[in-house]
């Protein structure tokens, strides 16, 4: 499924669709950065020019970037496995090793 770095210069909306990251979660609510708009992706509310964000906005934004603190977090932690670096060098062995970490996850949560 996972194809790899797409060619060129794409911007993240293109690159969602094209790399078949939007058909894998299918329906499934995924959240993103401001960079997806129109992708139906959950992204922060933006305010308009000259206009305060409601609170319930404002509320939902601070959850949002809580969220993904979390998982920016985890991305930075995962970067200093040297297994990851390791893999890093060799091809698509970033991928390998993602899928059995994701694995090996999977597994803790079933029992």
């Amino acid at each position: 499924m996972w194809a790899g770095p797409l060619p060129g210069n794409r911007n993240d909306c293109k690159a969602w669709e094209e790399s078949g990251a939007k058909a894998a979660v299918g329906r499934t609510l995924t959240i993103a950065d401001g960079g997806y708009p129109g992708t139906g992706l959950a992204i922060p509310h933006r305010r308009s020019k000259d206009e305060d964000l409601p609170d319930w906005k404002k509320t939902h934004n601070k959850s949002h970037k809580q969220v993904r603190a979390r998982v920016e977090h985890v991305f930075a932690r995962m970067k200093t496995w040297k297994i990851l670096r390791d893999c890093h060098l060799k091809g698509n062995g970033v991928h390998h090793a993602m899928l059995g970490i994701a694995r090996m996850h999977n597994l803790t949560l079933a029992g």
